[in-house]
């Protein structure tokens, strides 16, 4: 509770301001995340190839705050090829907590997939934010589903219990707070809609705002898969209370993506809850 008081205000701020004031944090966050899921894979960030993730990652975000999209994806793409070709597909000592300081076989494959799986994302939340009539409203009513799905996920769960998910990737979650967290984000979705507008459809706004947090459980249950793979069980310890960024951010990532391309599906300057 103590560092999300921290953190809201100050998300909120970037977000509401837009251009360098989210671009800059994103950056710098992109390479937050390329350097956990870099040491997650078993790489040190300091020697080939470890750093190639995290400085793909932030001057992907850098050009797409440009508002340069394609040259972004490109910048992705190359850090991935040059991972790919030149590479060997061996890991050096990580440090992890957890685990041993050797690299898994299937290392350079895994790390590999952080490319899209950080990139993605960073040049959706540009993206989306970038559209000068809508793009505080459609980041606001993304991080308001997200949030709101974490939340009543945990809380729902806590309170009722019952039959877990997922126990194979992540014990700790239940069929009660995956409903509990819908239903949060279907709340969240119609707050943050009646806020910028009273004309609109309760029924899309659910609809849309159930969409987006079915997808937000999904990227929660896939960080935890590989955690479970990597044997960790925090990405990091950079957040007091939450772990590391991955911990905080395993949502979003999956969810910016798919925002974007309903976004860009409804045309710009529309917003995602049309």
């Amino acid at each position: 509770m103590l560092s999300a008081s921290v953190l809201l205000p100050a998300v909120l701020f970037c977000v509401w301001s837009g251009g360098w004031w989210f671009a800059a944090p994103i950056a710098a966050v992109a390479v937050g995340l390329g350097m956990e899921w870099a040491t997650l894979c078993g790489f040190q960030v300091r020697v080939w190839p470890g750093w190639v993730l995290p400085v793909a990652m932030g001057l992907t975000a850098l050009v797409a705050g440009f508002g340069e999209t394609r040259d972004a994806f490109l910048f992705a793409i190359a850090g991935a090829a040059i991972t790919a070709v030149w590479a060997a597909p061996r890991g050096a000592p990580t440090g992890a907590p957890g685990r041993a300081n050797n690299a898994t076989p299937d290392s350079r494959a895994a790390l590999l997939l952080g490319f899209p799986y950080i990139g993605l994302a960073a040049i959706a939340m540009l993206w989306l934010r970038a559209d000068p009539a809508v793009g505080w409203p459609n980041m606001l009513f993304v991080l308001a589903v997200v949030w709101s799905s974490d939340i009543g996920a945990y809380m729902i769960g806590r309170l009722v219990g019952g039959p877990r998910l997922a126990p194979a990737i992540s014990p700790g979650k239940t069929w009660s707070g995956a409903i509990g967290g819908l239903i949060a984000a279907a709340l969240a979705g119609l707050a943050t809609a009646a806020c910028f507008s009273s004309q609109f459809s309760p029924s899309h706004v659910v609809a849309v705002a159930i969409g987006l947090g079915l997808v937000a459980q999904a990227g929660d249950l896939l960080e935890s898969a590989a955690k479970r793979h990597f044997g960790v069980k925090d990405s990091g310890h950079v957040i007091p209370g939450h772990g590391g960024l991955l911990d905080r951010l395993d949502a979003l990532l999956t969810v910016a993506p798919v925002a974007a391309m309903l976004a860009f599906s409804v045309g710009r300057g529309v917003v995602l809850w049309r």
